[in-house]
């Protein structure tokens, strides 16, 4: 977040493109919640991402204003529409290598 002009950004960053070299940049925990902008339900994956089709990818808007991708899970195509809330948690992204290190990251979901 920009403490000089209160905008806030996700990814965090160093310089406000607003303020410029102005700017004070000091962290902001978000809330998780917000709603969805746009998206889409992928039904031919990348190699990797077979077994999850098909699945939703979305431009959430949060309420604090920022907008980022991540998948919408435990729900039904048909049940995400634009302006749908949804939630923030904390799921594992997926396993890479002959060793299967697993990573993970955030999904939303929607708040029934």
């Amino acid at each position: 977040m920009c403490e000089t002009c209160g905008t806030n950004y996700f990814p965090s960053r160093t310089i406000c493109p607003k303020c410029r070299r102005e700017g004070k940049i000091i962290t902001k925990k978000f809330s998780g919640k917000g709603k969805v902008y746009s998206y889409t339900v992928i039904h031919a994956p990348p190699s990797g991402w077979e077994l999850q089709r098909p699945y939703i990818v979305a431009i959430v808007e949060l309420d604090e204003g920022p907008r980022i991708t991540a998948q919408v899970v435990n729900c039904k195509a048909g049940d995400v529409k634009i302006g749908k809330e949804v939630e923030m948690i904390f799921r594992r992204i997926h396993e890479v290598g002959e060793d299967e290190i697993i990573h993970y990251g955030y999904k939303f979901q929607p708040v029934y």
